[in-house]
């Protein structure tokens, strides 16, 4: 049976899926290659939440999408097997969610610096004007820090990965 944790991150990870390659994709490829609902869809945000980044990314926010695109993606469907059998089934899955958790959490650094210290007001699509919406638009990424760390925190503490160390130390005493 999985745990709860399990289906968290297997929700997660679906969920991953379709938003790098349906919305992080077009701050990299033209928008002809996306259907227009999309592209309305991720307009519709960056009006909505002001986040420009999506509308001309700068380019390191473009190496995070690559990095996202390349690293973060087939990581995804990696882990989203290993959670779907269970972190109990699947020791090989602790370090590689440890490297994850911490990949992601580094990655968003930048991402909520800029969002704070940025001056959005010379920019050609709107930013954030004060501090509530700078924080509104760190709030809509939270969710990409949260999930990533307790990832990482669940793989270097949880009891699903350390019985599986210490069956295997048992198994090489005996």
């Amino acid at each position: 049976m999985l745990r709860f944790a399990d289906a968290v991150f297997c929700f997660y990870f679906v969920s991953h899926i379709p938003i790098v390659l349906l919305v992080d994709l077009q701050a990299l490829l033209p928008e002809e290659y996306f259907p227009k609902s999309v592209v309305a869809m991720k307009d519709d945000y960056c009006r909505e939440f002001r986040d420009p980044m999506l509308m001309d990314p700068p380019g390191w926010y473009q190496s995070l999408i690559l990095c996202t695109v390349f690293i973060k993606l087939p990581f995804t469907v990696f882990a989203l097997y290993g959670y779907l059998k269970g972190a109990r089934q699947c020791p090989w899955l602790r370090i590689p969610s440890i490297l994850y958790g911490c990949h992601v959490a580094t990655m968003l650094i930048p991402v909520f610096g800029h969002t704070l210290t940025h001056d959005f007001s010379k920019g050609k699509f709107p930013g954030p004007r004060n501090m509530h919406e700078r924080l509104v638009l760190i709030g809509m990424f939270s969710p990409h820090l949260l999930l990533p760390l307790w990832i990482m925190l669940d793989a270097l503490f949880s009891s699903a990965f350390q019985q599986q160390g210490k069956q295997s130390q048992q198994k090489k005493i005996k």
